[in-house]
């Protein structure tokens, strides 16, 4: 295991890596938060140990550390992130989010891959792409107060339907055609054979997606029967019973739009009437151990749900009407295409693919990969004609108002 032995004990872990104590304290193992709690409880238990004790999956929970280690890493800049920009004219300038779990090996393998680049072509690429928790504020520099599309990055990556689907910010770039999806992906996965995924207008290149599940403590119920889809949720027995991913933009705007969609204002209230607390989704799958106010559905992306060990109160639905989901997607500048087109080819590549679907449970778009999800398994998806016929943006605007309100 990368930094970290599953035998180490929490102690050593924490002291060689303080950074990692903040995703302790978030999955359940308070004690770790307090200096002198801490040295009596963490040198005495190994990370495996702790792990089974609050059954929660030893490789996803490794991969949060390494997460937590790689940030404050000193060395990120210069072997991964590599911020620095170089000012040239003929340079390649790439801007994103990565989602979070799989930020790291994308980042290694991007680098593998400019390094390459580069040094073959003469090409200089300035990139930062970092993790989507740090939010869209950063990127907006970008974009905001730009005029002229050349003053624009050249590649944009990210999740969810925020700024890149604005028609004020972005929507003036795609009515000039500035951008143009070069994946080359006639057809994607055959798990997205129901939902039309690809852009007729061919501005947005789609290489993933975020599914959102429930995960239902099932000793909460109190005769209340397993909700399964999500108007299951909208009923007025769940009412301050959900936990939602507030936090997370990119999933919860994607949520709040599917709502809206299919249950109108209505039902985007009936949404904030059934919100108990917002919870990062490392903190929702320890949330049958609150001592109150528990929730009984936590809405969360996949991801999250595999840290949820068999045998307990916690058990995962994919809702029957289907995951609802954010895409992953890029926006790439058809006047670079020349130079930027191995870019392009590399984030749509089956090696990303295999990241992103295999390592982060987020289902790839390429053909070629099996996303170990079952066909029955549907997904509840915007859908082009409803995004290129509503201002993505005020809606989504609207939507929070009535949520917001509706919780009181």
């Amino acid at each position: 295991m990368k930094y970290i032995d599953e035998n180490s004990t929490l102690l050593e872990i924490v002291e060689k890596f303080p950074e990692t104590i903040p995703v302790f304290t978030s999955n359940g193992f308070s004690q770790m938060d307090d200096p002198k709690q801490r040295a009596k409880f963490a040198k005495s238990i190994s990370l495996k140990m702790a792990l089974m004790l609050k059954q929660l999956d030893l490789k996803i929970f490794s991969n949060l550390l390494i997460e937590a280690i790689e940030q404050k890493d000193t060395n990120i800049d210069a072997t991964l992130a590599a911020t620095t920009k170089v000012d040239d004219a003929e340079a390649l300038n790439i801007v994103g989010l990565l989602p979070c779990p799989v930020r790291i090996p994308l980042l290694e393998q991007f680098n593998n891959f400019k390094k390459e680049y580069s040094a073959s072509h003469n090409v200089i690429i300035n990139h930062e792409l970092k993790a989507a928790s740090m939010g869209l504020d950063w990127v907006e520099n970008n974009i905001k107060g730009v005029k002229d599309a050349k003053d624009l990055p050249d590649l944009f990556i990210s999740a969810g339907f925020d700024m890149f689907f604005d028609e004020e910010m972005i929507g003036k770039f795609k009515r000039q055609g500035v951008f143009e999806d070069t994946t080359k992906l006639e057809k994607f996965n055959t798990l997205f054979d129901e939902i039309n995924l690809k852009d007729p207008k061919g501005h947005y290149a789609m290489i993933g997606v975020v599914p959102a599940v429930f995960l239902i403590n099932t000793k909460e119920l109190d005769g209340r029967e397993v909700p399964h889809s999500w108007k299951d949720i909208l009923k007025p027995e769940f009412e301050k019973r959900v936990s939602l991913p507030v936090g997370d933009f990119d999933l919860f705007n994607g949520i709040l739009l599917n709502i809206h969609k299919h249950y109108g204002d209505e039902g985007v209230k009936k949404l904030g009437r059934s919100l108990l607390e917002s919870m990062h989704p490392s903190q929702m799958v320890k949330s049958d151990r609150k001592k109150e106010n528990k929730p009984i559905v936590t809405i969360m992306p996949y991801f999250f749900t595999k840290m949820v060990k068999d045998g307990g109160p916690m058990a995962a639905i994919w809702p029957e009407d289907g995951a609802i989901i954010s895409p992953i997607f890029m926006l790439s500048k058809k006047e670079k295409i020349e130079k930027l087109q191995p870019v392009i080819d590399f984030f749509a590549s089956v090696e990303v693919g295999k990241i992103l679907s295999h390592s982060g449970l987020f289902p790839s778009v390429h053909p070629d990969l099996d996303n170990n999800i079952p066909d029955e398994n549907k997904f509840m998806w915007l859908g082009w004609d409803y995004i290129y016929s509503h201002d993505i943006s005020k809606l989504i605007k609207h939507c929070e108002k009535l949520f917001n309100e509706a919780i009181g």
